[in-house]
């Protein structure tokens, strides 16, 4: 069993950057692929990005590529989420997620989540 706790949100002008992190409970956090999810109103969840468990491999939805980063941290088995260039699109709650095995991009591929972060982007 794994608990993820998001923290980092909140309201940003575009342009601006934030840093979301998922503090993940548990001594085999780094067996866990990791990644980040995002839901706006109205919309399905979206695949944003992931990273297997040594952190050597990651992936990105192209809407985020070159805007936003994946990382983590296995020793305060944590995992971060940088967001630059940050769009009005971009608005939206975030949640990490956690699979055993290959990181993966779509969310019934993962077992655990997180309650989420949510992101607002003014214009």
């Amino acid at each position: 069993q794994v608990q993820l706790v998001e923290s980092g949100g909140g309201l940003v002008q575009a342009g601006g950057s934030l840093r979301l992190s998922c503090a993940a409970s548990g001594r085999t956090f780094s067996s866990y692929a990791m990644g980040w999810f995002r839901q706006a109103p109205g919309k399905e969840r979206e695949f944003v990005a992931a990273i297997n468990w040594s952190g050597e491999t990651t992936y990105y939805a192209d809407l985020v590529k070159g805007r936003f980063s994946i990382s983590r941290d296995n020793a305060k088995n944590t995992v971060y989420l940088q967001m630059n260039s940050l769009k009005p699109g971009d608005t939206a709650g975030y949640r990490c997620a956690a699979r055993r095995g290959v990181a993966r991009t779509t969310p019934p591929d993962y077992d655990y989540w997180g309650q989420g972060t949510q992101v607002t982007v003014s214009s």
